[in-house]
């Protein structure tokens, strides 16, 4: 399941900085609400990804 996240995760950020990018070689992007929209959604799902990573390695701990 950690596996399934950090690759979540790391998808979603490099979505996050292909956009980035995209708005450096087009900036009329920057004014399309919905490439903005999903810019943001890809930062606000990658940090929601490592969130759960992090609370993944908490709970998946074996017994000491």
């Amino acid at each position: 399941m950690r596996a399934y996240i950090a690759t979540t995760g790391v998808l979603f950020v490099l979505l996050a900085v292909a956009h980035v990018i995209r708005v450096f070689q087009e900036p009329h992007l920057a004014r399309d609400p919905w490439f903005l929209l999903t810019t943001l959604l890809s930062v606000i799902l990658a940090g929601w990804a490592f969130r759960l990573f992090r609370s993944a390695s908490k709970f998946n701990r074996p017994p000491s």
